[in-house]
């Protein structure tokens, strides 16, 4: 073979091998990212039934939730756990009762409210908003606010419900799984029809 040839030959396997070797390697199978995958939930039927047990308030609960005291604070026999274990949450129920004197009374019942609204605004950092709704049953002589927190906050939902001259009490959901806005939305709107049932059917005791 003449070594004009044999050039030629060389060339022309090289250009070949260039041009073919992006085809080859296309053949290769994509990587596809795969789509970000969550539990699945089953939620149990909506049935309420009213809280046993002597409290100076009053309240229906879901049927497949159960009340537990408050442990970090055994010495408030008024404070509760609305828990729900399927769904790794509760609503934590704080009890305060107002004294009688009229000015004493006003200047705690400023304190217990805007404890309860800085304690709304805490979760603000991961909060994409914080909406502001009052509450007002004249029949109960129930009046509060009820603090709704969108995005990925622990907890989504908070209150709180008074007489204004006896009674006050606070409420706060918890979910208590790492916060997942995609997630756990349809949790949070299940367990948001609960705390809901909650403040609309509170009477005093």
């Amino acid at each position: 073979m003449s070594q004009k040839i044999y050039s030629l030959l060389k060339t022309t396997v090289t250009v070949f091998i260039f041009v073919t070797s992006p085809v080859l390697m296309s053949c290769k199978p994509g990587y596809t990212p795969k789509p970000r995958g969550f539990y699945r939930i089953d939620f149990p039927e909506k049935n309420y039934k009213y809280l046993s047990g002597k409290f100076p308030y009053q309240f229906q609960i879901p049927v497949y939730s159960e009340i537990l005291p408050d442990r970090q604070n055994p010495d408030k026999t008024d404070w509760i756990n609305v828990t729900v274990p399927e769904n790794n949450a509760e609503v934590h129920i704080s009890y305060y009762d107002l004294p009688d004197s009229k000015d004493v009374d006003r200047e705690i019942l400023a304190r217990l409210i805007e404890e309860s609204r800085t304690l709304a605004y805490k979760h603000s950092v991961k909060a994409s908003s914080i909406n502001e709704k009052l509450y007002i049953n004249r029949s109960k002589n129930v009046f509060g606010t009820v603090y709704r927190i969108e995005g990925n906050a622990a907890s989504p939902v908070q209150f709180f419900l008074t007489d204004s001259t006896t009674h006050f009490l606070r409420g706060a959901l918890y979910i208590r799984s790492t916060p997942d806005i995609d997630s756990l939305k349809p949790v949070i709107e299940f367990l948001e029809a609960d705390v809901i049932r909650i403040i609309e059917s509170t009477t005093w005791n």
